[in-house]
């Protein structure tokens, strides 16, 4: 068996007597000592639905890497929960955590020499997390996902947690009674795991397993079924074949595996919080790739599995039942580069040779595609001049195109007071700034104002654009990461109660009619907005973060 040269050279001989003596007090043995020590970095917590199963998945992986031969070494990361941060000061953090999980998993392995690693996560933050720190690191990785919850059932109908909020909005209008809106909270979530939509976790837990860096089959198997014990515990002995053959996460994440990825991701309608992550990912790992190749990617790749929050009456457990990102990697095997390498050892070539699909309503094949292109698409004009995201497959074909006076907040927190006081018409087109990474800080999620204009009935009757983000499990007519963002300038902090502003998301624009002088001469007399963030993790991150078409990555 191979061995980690610098693992191998702090434990072995009389110079490494201390170390071992360490070691020993814990209760590792002299065998265990002569094994791969590897890592098993658990997001575990109960403070997170998404991670809480997590620690019956470390010991199946544990389990796995003992009857391979090797040493399981434990450690924790962050691991907080977008839904709960959402709405409140909390999600000025979301974001930030994605890079000190990364920076913490990356600061753990190195210090003990780690031979590989085994990284266990769901949630939104905490995949890219991790994937990033395998890229950093690039000793043997695997991604080990906690899996989607199972989905609740309202009224004799299935749902996602994204249901409360948007019958918040229905109870403020008085569309549902209080009885029913409490009951609606007690069935919404009946197991942990991640939400039961196409949000960002389950994106890029699709994603990861399509780059090749979580094992076939992994991604949607439900956070409660056995299976998801059995395959954390196949995780754990193949993390012990990857360290033999010294396979490393940069062999396995090439451009091309990205690509492959994100066409996925694509085909499914994923979060346009991939399209972040995403830029962040190929940073660390030091490809080039540019924002726009997006639009290239998607314009190339159909639209072969629609769920919520497209369409809210499927959920992750029939992306499952269906076979799940395998499935639409096998529906899309003419568009991708099947001779990447994946953690399972092989080609996704041999991978995709046993996959069939099991329901091809749920994931269709090319030739029935919901439509010929895929779910994200990167917009330009003179109000996003480096770049804005939206999210076609969940807005509706006469949504598309939108015209309309602005309304400007410059928070969140005005844009959902403004609700409350029911100052939004149709018609309008939201502008909410000073949202973005420097200016938010953090650049937080609309989702709870979103989703209450749904329930008003207001969906894809007014536009909503940022330079903040949008939820994963949001739907509707919106434009967020817009760039550059406010704090820095951009031409978005210029725009003013009333201008008319023209989105057409078909032909990938953002424009506001305005002069390119005018929008100068603004800009000049502007005096930023400032938020009292104090001397801590966030003050540093304003000033080390870069805009969001890099990834708000700290630089």
């Amino acid at each position: 068996m191979k061995f980690g040269d610098d693992n191998r050279r702090i434990l072995e001989g009389d110079e490494g007597a201390q170390l071992r003596s360490l070691y020993k007090s814990m209760g590792y043995t002299n065998d265990d000592l002569r094994r791969p020590m590897i890592g098993v970095v658990n997001s575990w917590n109960t403070a997170c639905s998404g991670q809480f199963n997590l620690r019956a998945v470390a010991e199946s992986v544990k389990n796995g890497i003992y009857r391979a031969g090797g040493t399981p070494v434990e450690f924790g990361t962050i691991g907080p929960c977008d839904g709960i941060g959402i709405g409140n000061n909390g999600m000025k953090y979301i974001l930030p955590s994605r890079d000190l999980i990364a920076q913490s998993v990356e600061v753990m392995a190195s210090a003990h020499s780690l031979d590989a690693v085994v990284l266990l996560g769901s949630c939104d933050k905490i995949v890219p997390g991790l994937l990033m720190a395998a890229a950093r690191l690039n000793i043997p990785a695997i991604l080990v996902p906690g899996g989607p919850m199972l989905p609740g059932k309202f009224e004799n109908k299935f749902i996602d947690v994204n249901q409360v909020m948007i019958n918040l909005g229905a109870l403020y209008s008085g569309k549902l009674t209080k009885e029913k809106f409490k009951e609606l909270e007690r069935v919404a979530c009946p197991t942990s795991g991640s939400c039961q939509m196409m949000g960002t976790a389950n994106t890029f837990c699709s994603f990861s397993e399509a780059i090749g860096m979580s094992l076939p089959s992994s991604a949607a198997i439900p956070a409660v079924y056995s299976e998801r014990l059995h395959s954390a515990q196949d995780a754990g002995k193949k993390i012990l074949e990857l360290f033999q053959k010294n396979i490393r996460p940069r062999d396995i994440m090439t451009k091309e595996a990205i690509i492959n990825g994100i066409r996925v991701a694509m085909a499914v309608g994923g979060s346009t919080n991939l399209i972040l992550h995403t830029m962040a990912l190929v940073n660390s790992l030091d490809i080039d790739f540019k924002i726009d190749e997006f639009n290239d990617i998607s314009d190339s790749t159909p639209y072969l599995c629609s769920l919520a929050p497209a369409d809210n009456s499927k959920t992750m457990i029939d992306y499952y039942f269906a076979g799940g990102a395998a499935v639409v990697m096998k529906e899309l095997e003419s568009l991708l580069d099947l001779n990447c390498i994946t953690v399972s050892g092989n080609t996704l070539k041999e991978n995709l040779k046993v996959i069939i699909n099991k329901d091809n309503e749920m994931i269709r094949p090319i030739s029935r595609s919901f439509r010929n292109t895929g779910g994200l698409a990167i917009l330009r004009g003179n109000l996003a001049p480096d770049s804005a995201v939206t999210r076609p497959a969940v807005i509706a074909k006469e949504c598309r195109q939108m015209c309309g006076p602005a309304k400007v907040f410059n928070s969140e927190n005005e844009f959902f007071k403004a609700i409350n006081k029911s100052a939004i018409k149709e018609g309008d087109v939201i502008v909410v700034r000073y949202e973005g990474p420097r200016g938010g800080p953090g650049m937080r999620e609309m989702f709870i104002p979103l989703e209450i204009i749904k329930g008003m009935g207001l969906e894809g009757k007014v536009a909503i654009i940022t330079d903040g983000r949008f939820s994963g499990s949001n739907s509707g007519s919106f434009v967020g990461h817009i760039c550059p963002e406010a704090a820095d300038g951009g031409p978005i902090a210029s725009v003013k109660d009333g201008d008319i502003i023209d989105i057409d998301i078909d032909k990938k624009t953002i424009n506001m009619r305005v002069s390119d002088d005018e929008i100068k001469n603004r800009l000049k007399n502007i005096s930023e907005v400032k938020r009292d963030i104090g001397n801590g993790y966030l003050s540093f991150y304003v000033k080390h973060v870069s805009p969001s078409s890099k990834g708000a990555v700290l630089i």
